[in-house]
């Protein structure tokens, strides 16, 4: 298991970025309007951001509250001038009423995106059925395998908690699936990147089982979403997860 795990931080403008950059933040994922759990983010704010630091962003494409699509087109053209202001990296997902996943809005974006990295994200922990979602965005990744109808690569990562109360009720499933995802089964290649009441004390247990990837919002917000990102607090963390190797605090 790499000894470096990744810890991606919300941020909401340059102020957040910076700070989580001093924080040893490896990857920010950039919203707007956490009242609504993070939407698209205005042209002007990625460009704010991505001059204020140089770490990977990864760029929501969402527009409302909740994991319906809603207006594809409208999503469409903010991915095209957000691809166009220079962002390569994105988050999105969404289900179909009946907890599936919206194969049709998905591939729409993919496409404008066309092939970037990006991320599915917590609409998986929504999911009627987790397994059966992986299996059907596998087409989206690139190793969906022979026979399989091909579609825009680029799904790298998922985001989730293992449920939707978060991390300390879906560990189980977080672990089950890492296993799945080191024993190579068809549609568990994406990186899974946890986060969703994610806790400093739970870190321990996830990287003996070889997660690897961290996401962290009002964990670097010590004084609530009103205040910006707290570089001591991602720092906190940044050192929680390089004291951590193989589920013990590294020595050396």
């Amino acid at each position: 298991m790499s000894k470096h795990a990744l810890l991606e931080v919300i941020a909401l403008g340059p102020q957040d970025a910076i700070a989580a950059q001093a924080g040893g933040a490896d990857r920010l994922e950039l919203v707007t309007d956490m009242a609504a759990d993070g939407l698209t983010p205005p042209r002007a704010a990625f460009a704010a951001i991505r001059a204020a630091v140089d770490i990977p962003l990864r760029v929501m494409l969402r527009a409302a509250d909740g994991f319906a699509a809603g207006d594809v087109a409208a999503l469409c053209e903010d991915a095209a001038a957000l691809r166009a202001e220079g962002a390569d990296e994105f988050v999105l997902g969404f289900l179909t009423p009946d907890g599936r996943p919206d194969l049709d809005a998905v591939r729409a974006l993919a496409e404008v995106i066309d092939g970037c990295r990006w991320t599915f994200h917590r609409a998986i922990d929504r999911a009627a059925d987790r397994d059966a979602l992986r299996k059907e965005l596998a087409v989206f990744t690139g190793v969906a395998g022979p026979g399989d109808p091909s579609g825009p690569g680029g799904l790298d990562t998922y985001l989730t908690a293992g449920a939707v109360a978060g991390v300390d009720t879906g560990l189980p499933t977080l672990l089950a699936e890492q296993a799945r995802t080191a024993a190579g089964e068809p549609g568990y290649a994406p990186r899974i990147l946890v986060g969703g009441g994610l806790t400093l004390g739970q870190l321990p247990t996830l990287r003996a089982a070889g997660l690897d990837a961290f996401h962290i919002g009002g964990a670097a917000r010590p004084a609530g979403w009103s205040a910006p990102v707290d570089a001591a607090a991602v720092r906190e963390w940044r050192e929680a997860l390089d004291g951590v190797v193989d589920g013990a605090v590294a020595v050396g």
